[in-house]
């Protein structure tokens, strides 16, 4: 049969249907949300004959029309099935019981890209937390996480929470929306009644996808700036440019997988980090590149930086960690340049009163570890690998996928 994801899996099963059919039903969605037909998942179900009364629509929106960070969606009626969609990223990021209390059923169907920033999981915790408040079931229509199953990246601090940071996971934390559900019901300690509608055939550490069913399924960007599988998984290091003045390639067709700046030594950089950390390179090709963002941070200047690669031949997916790599390029940007206007100061996510760094790593540690000239590069890797130790045996018994 080959791979199927969960909506696909949901489609094909007529007890499901025949049970949407007969319910009040909220479907949560984006852009990415298809079958394996490319048909979108809204268009599919209704067309099926499920009552679908309302949509939801996370950070970029339903249709993902919203480039940025902060640039709120408004509720609207969809124009073609005449249904309201109500705003996740907007008034409301909390689903409130008026959207709720109606609904037998909402089903979950956003393509997640593995990282605790992205926020679609934060969505998806607050509706394990919020549904059995209503006595709405949960099903969550399962996908595949492109980043796939190796750990990088720190544990949320406690009392650290944000919208970029519901629970303490590792920033790439190598699970799938289903299995976080299943965690997160656990977590929030309450009467979830959750359905997880499983994947078929999804390999999640089989080449040359490594998470991603290549050949299976096309990329769908899941946000504006998700342009790409590339892009997937780079994204845990590359994020943390959000919280500094390096660019992370906003404005740019390669958003999220080039980083520079125009006042940037980056060779001097680089050659520094080869010669004190040389293993923070492994598994991807790292090359010197220069762009000029048409917005965003520098836009209309030539910024010098690098551009990661993992669609090569030579790729070693295992080895790649990307949040590893780019902390190391912030710590030896900080010793060869003290004096270095590196963090940004402004509101991030609505965090008023908190470091954006600090609020994407999920507390101070990174940035006292980066600002630290006492500390090495062995201290960060003791503590990935602390990290990844841990999550390895709290996560393995929500994993549904060999």
């Amino acid at each position: 049969m080959g791979f199927q994801s969960g909506i696909d899996k949901l489609l094909s099963d007529q007890a499901l249907t025949d049970r949407l059919k007969k319910c009040r039903v909220g479907l949560i969605a984006h852009p990415a949300s298809i079958t394996g037909k490319g048909e979108h998942s809204l268009d599919a179900l209704i067309k099926a004959g499920c009552n679908i009364v309302r949509a939801f629509g996370p950070q970029h929106g339903m249709r993902g029309d919203k480039q940025d960070n902060m640039i709120e969606s408004s509720d609207y009626s969809d124009p073609h099935h005449k249904i309201p969609v109500i705003s996740l990223y907007g008034k409301h990021r909390y689903p409130t019981e008026e959207m709720l209390s109606d609904l037998d059923i909402v089903l979950f169907d956003l393509q997640d890209i593995g990282c605790r920033i992205y926020t679609y999981i934060t969505t998806l915790y607050y509706f394990c937390e919020a549904c059995p408040q209503s006595g709405s079931e949960l099903w969550v229509l399962d996908r595949p996480n492109p980043a796939g199953r190796p750990i990088d990246g720190l544990f949320l601090e406690a009392g650290e929470e944000s919208f970029v940071g519901c629970a303490s996971l590792p920033t790439r934390h190598g699970m799938t929306v289903g299995e976080l559900a299943t965690y997160f019901k656990v977590l929030t300690k309450n009467e979830l009644d959750l359905q997880i509608i499983k994947m078929e055939d999804y390999q999640p550490s089989e080449p040359p996808g490594f998470g991603w069913p290549l050949l299976a399924r096309p990329w769908i960007n899941p946000s504006p700036n998700a342009a790409s599988l590339n892009m997937a998984r780079c994204f845990a290091g590359t994020v943390l440019l959000e919280g500094t003045t390096l660019s992370e390639g906003r404005g740019t067709t390669t958003p999220l997988e080039v980083i520079g700046a125009p006042d940037w030594p980056i060779h001097e950089v680089i050659n520094e980090l080869e010669r004190e950390a040389p293993h923070v390179f492994a598994g991807a090709l790292i090359r010197s590149t220069f762009f000029s963002p048409t917005f965003h941070k520098h836009a209309g200047r030539l910024c010098s930086g690098i551009q990661m690669h993992t669609d090569y031949p030579d790729y070693q997916h295992s080895l790649f960690k990307p949040f590893r790599l780019i902390a190391s390029i912030l710590k030896t940007t900080r010793q060869l340049l003290p004096d270095y206007e590196l963090w940004r100061f402004h509101e991030y996510e609505y965090e008023l009163d908190r470091t954006p760094i600090d609020v994407i790593n999920g507390g101070p540690w990174l940035r006292t570890w980066i600002d630290d000239n006492e500390e090495s590069y062995d201290t960060l890797d003791r503590e990935l690998i602390k990290t990844a130790s841990a999550w390895e045996a709290q996560r393995a018994p929500y994993l549904m996928y060999p």
